[in-house]
């Protein structure tokens, strides 16, 4: 009888292994893009030139390191901010000059003045009140002993990408081409001094965060570290499989489709010693639940040094990064069906 009874229990097992799998394998293939021929023509109005005009102006020495509660980070918000009035991307109703206050008592005692996220949203044709993040900071580490940190990877890239992937959905809406779902781009101040601006929105939302599908967060998208001298073509992906499978897979059939990169998991261990899933603005949204991405290429010698200058980003591959992210952001944004927020 007791061989019997083993005998039953690996036949559950077996099963239950099968029924996984083949969940798994459902999931996988459910995950198609019918309009690639559309996705395409939207990627197309990703330029390196366009990034490069971003990121150079982003990262110019009149913001003065972009420090959070000074006049250079507010007048690099007041781009930001212009960008998305020339685009006729639109404020949120409560918020129509794009500025969300953060008032200095949510900022860190050293922080004098209130600070401000930056938010501009395109409208979901069918589903409105279901949004999508894409999200990036916009703040540096201004001036240290005379010396303007430029922060042109940290995050001059991640806003630059923000601001070219806003102008492509918004070509789209106007050829009536979705979003399906609403997007919303978001530039959240003092990343560098403990993820504020972040949990500051998060707690204080202006759409539903209930309502909120997932966040894709870039922060570091236009340089090369030392693990891929030899491969450029590559970005880490953290935190992708962690709250929805679904959007793991999403990630790998956006890149499989379109872009080809080598998506690098390495960052995205849980016992990553470097504990990056912590360290970006993503982060506060996936304690509340809610799917995420965060892009990164990695540390480099630039990294949080003056000398993280506009001249040594690679352009090229900032390209393809940001088109990735925007074709992710495609697939979420007109799916037939809300990302499900599982693990499998």
């Amino acid at each position: 009888m007791k061989y019997l009874y083993a005998s039953i229990l690996v036949l559950v097992g077996s099963c239950a292994t099968v029924r996984h799998s083949d969940k798994i394998d459902n999931l996988k293939n459910s995950i198609t893009y019918t309009d690639a021929e559309v996705v395409n023509t939207y990627l197309k109005t990703i330029t390196e030139a366009e990034l490069k005009t971003h990121v150079y102006e982003f990262s110019d020495d009149k913001y003065e390191g972009r420090m959070t509660g000074e006049k250079g980070h507010n007048e690099a918000c007041d781009y930001l901010r212009s960008y998305y009035k020339e685009q006729n991307i639109k404020a949120p109703i409560t918020h129509p000059n794009y500025f969300q206050t953060v008032p200095k008592g949510a900022l860190p005692e050293k922080i004098k003045n209130d600070s401000q996220n930056v938010i501009a949203y395109i409208e979901g044709s069918e589903f409105p009140d279901e949004y999508i993040y894409i999200t990036a900071h916009s703040d540096h580490e201004g001036i240290v002993d005379g010396q303007i940190y430029s922060g042109a990877d940290d995050n001059g890239s991640g806003t630059a990408a923000v601001l070219e992937i806003a102008e492509a959905f918004k070509k789209a809406a106007e050829e009536g081409n979705g979003p399906k779902r609403s997007i919303v781009f978001l530039h959240v101040t003092a990343e560098e001094i403990g993820l504020h601006g972040s949990r500051y929105y998060t707690r204080n939302p202006i759409f539903p965060i209930k309502n909120t599908v997932a966040t894709l967060n870039i922060d570091m998208i236009g340089r090369v570290d030392d693990n891929h001298i030899e491969n450029e073509n590559y970005i880490y992906l953290i935190g992708s499989d962690r709250i929805s499978t679904e959007l793991h897979f999403i990630a790998q059939k956006a890149n499989s489709t379109f872009t080809n990169l080598e998506l690098d998991y390495a960052y995205n261990d849980v016992k990553d010693v470097n504990r990056y899933y912590y360290r970006s603005d993503h982060y506060n949204f996936a304690v509340k639940g809610i799917p995420v991405i965060f892009f990164f290429n990695g540390e480099h010698e630039d990294y949080t040094q003056p000398t993280d200058t506009a001249d040594k980003i690679n352009y090229p591959l900032l390209s393809q990064r940001t088109k990735l992210i925007f074709s992710i952001a495609w697939y979420l944004s007109n799916s037939k069906n809300k990302l499900t927020a599982e693990v499998l």
